[in-house]
């Protein structure tokens, strides 16, 4: 087998062989732990019989990816940030999922002390990038057939807004059995499709992405037995801004990334027009996949479709590389 193909399908088995078999150890252990999902009896009324299903799930990708990443790492050096913003994000996710679900803190970390990790994680992540590679904040434009910009000192700040945006963004995409894992597999298919085409070497970690999501797809998919929590969802958050920002690509993260963007969107609408409205609301519920549900779609329907979206969307993206 070519060498380069092997270093492709290795980190997708690997990593899902890791998941799949850490799936039946990890999940009954969070179950006696009690960290299970709590849901709100004002929201999605299909969703109250999800209660008590273990949360934190997210550790299981997460080891997998750590662990196959690192096997790569000798020879691809270019999947350490990424893997360092994954993991990073996914320890700020692991605290808040703690605080919440074992020591019974609902509210888990305070959002100024969450954004506060954050932006400490995405400036370690920025110092990497500037003493340890030698990868540039210019940014690829879409449809230009590879032009670069480069928009000096603004790429600093565009850099913490788009990072921590994009792992905000997927939280709120984490709502529904196999959503976040299923479309975030389809971008990780993207950049990996991206690197080798673009010759950036972080295939490995990508792999190991797409590798570990299906692997924890097979007890997260509709009914699921365990959801990936905070540990998860950040995670893969960071993943994503990491994995664009080495192929200089965020602004493709608002192409193949488009369904995070909708959700964090439709959550801001609904806030704002709710205040200003003094109670009335635009969606019947957001993020946006539950007022699909509430407007009598199914789960299944729901990832379904927000899929199939992502799927073209990265068609687009490779259009536009």
């Amino acid at each position: 087998m070519d060498t380069n193909r092997l270093f492709l399908v290795l980190p997708v088995l690997i990593s899902f062989g890791i998941s799949a078999v850490l799936g039946p150890l990890i999940i009954p252990v969070l179950r006696r732990l009690k960290m299970g999902q709590t849901e709100r009896t004002e929201g999605v009324q299909s969703h109250l019989k999800k209660a008590g299903t273990p949360t934190m799930g997210g550790i299981i990708f997460l080891i997998s990816i750590t662990v196959t990443s690192l096997i790569f790492a000798w020879k691809f050096p270019h999947v350490v940030p990424v893997l360092l913003l994954t993991v990073g994000f996914g320890i700020i996710g692991f605290i808040d999922d703690y605080l919440k679900v074992v020591l019974k803190r609902s509210d888990g970390l305070f959002p100024r002390q969450k954004f506060a990790l954050q932006v400490v994680v995405t400036a370690v992540f920025l110092l990497y990038l500037h003493f340890f590679t030698k990868v540039s904040l210019e940014i690829r434009l879409p449809f230009t057939g590879g032009k670069m910009w480069n928009i000096s000192w603004v790429s600093v700040p565009l850099l913490f807004f788009a990072v921590i945006g994009t792992v905000n963004g997927v939280n709120f995409t984490d709502g529904l059995d196999g959503l976040a894992g299923t479309v975030t597999t389809i971008v990780a298919g993207f950049f990996t499709v991206a690197s080798l085409l673009l010759g950036t070497g972080i295939e490995p970690v990508t792999c190991a992405v797409l590798g570990g999501l299906m692997g924890f797809l097979l007890y997260n998919v509709y009914p699921a037995k365990v959801f990936m929590g905070d540990t998860g969802s950040l995670a893969l958050g960071g993943f994503v801004a990491g994995a664009a920002y080495m192929l200089n690509m965020p602004l493709y993260i608002l192409i193949v990334g488009l369904i995070y963007l909708v959700e964090v969107l439709s959550v801001i609408l609904q806030v704002s027009y709710f205040k200003a409205t003094h109670g009335k609301r635009i969606f019947k519920m957001a993020p946006i996949h539950h007022h699909f549900e509430l407007c009598g779609w199914s789960e299944t329907r729901i990832v379904a479709v927000f899929t199939i979206v992502t799927v073209i969307l990265c068609m687009i993206g490779f259009v536009a590389v």
